[in-house]
């Protein structure tokens, strides 16, 4: 542009009064290049979200997040927290009616029980269905379970470590079961559930306060394969829990 093309002071000055004429009055600001900090929409916020969904579930939340047996029992099959120090064993979970108002807990699954991956399916399994019969329940009437979903080694009791790390599963299990008696067999049951070091003499005999719920303790059916003089006082139980069972309406 050569300088006699070059606008002056007052050519400027000469136009803006034209314009202020047909716009009227207007100022001009100074230009900006938008400010990347305040200008532009923050993603900070997005970006933690992001972040949050991609942080892996515990295993608790894992567990709470389960709305059917199906769902926990697929958790289940793929849990290391489930897991026993004997190698290659199968999930025994659980069986019976997923809507029952009894069930029923004992402490592990033991080698049938392993190989069928089903409770209660040994000689203790086939006494137990003996005393649901005596007390008119069908083995599909009631739900089975134990505290552990995997068999221990020489089919010892469970060691508190494998207790915690099993809790959460049964207890959601009994959550989505919702049952109105729990009957608890033999002494690990009952000191588990009940969080006591009381003997199951002290143990049995009455119903204790389990959330919503009751629960009671008796022998389990093992035992009374060993102890034939314990066979009367588990029936005296399992007549007990019938009572209360009818009391409660329970079905089927």
């Amino acid at each position: 542009m050569s300088n006699k093309d070059k606008l002056s002071v007052d050519d400027i000055i000469d136009f803006l009064k034209q314009e202020r004429e047909v716009y009227g009055a207007f100022s001009v600001s100074e230009n900006r290049t938008p400010d990347l900090e305040t200008d532009q929409p923050s993603s900070k916020g997005q970006n933690s979200t992001d972040e949050n969904d991609l942080k892996p579930l515990t295993i608790l939340e894992k567990i709470d997040r389960c709305k059917s047996l199906e769902e926990l029992k697929n958790l289940s099959s793929e849990a290391e927290e489930l897991k026993t120090d004997l190698a290659g064993t199968n999930l025994v979970f659980g069986v019976g009616n997923p809507n029952a108002d009894l069930m029923l807990i004992g402490e592990a699954p033991g080698e049938q029980e392993d190989k069928q991956g089903e409770p209660f399916v040994g000689a203790a399994g086939q006494l137990l269905n003996k005393i649901l019969a005596a007390i008119n329940f069908d083995r599909k009437d009631v739900y089975i379970a134990n505290i552990l979903k995997h068999r221990p080694p020489n089919n010892r009791n469970p060691e508190p470590e494998e207790v915690n790390r099993s809790l959460p599963f049964l207890k959601k299990q009994i959550e989505l079961i919702d049952p109105k008696i729990i009957l608890c067999l033999g002494k690990v049951s009952g000191q588990t559930m009940l969080n006591s070091s009381n003997t199951l003499g002290n143990m049995r005999g009455k119903f204790h306060k389990f959330g919503d719920r009751e629960l009671y303790v008796t022998y389990h059916p093992a035992a009374l394969l060993r102890n034939q003089q314990w066979k009367r006082p588990t029936w005296e139980d399992v007549q007990e829990v019938r009572k209360r069972y009818d009391k409660l309406n329970g079905k089927p």
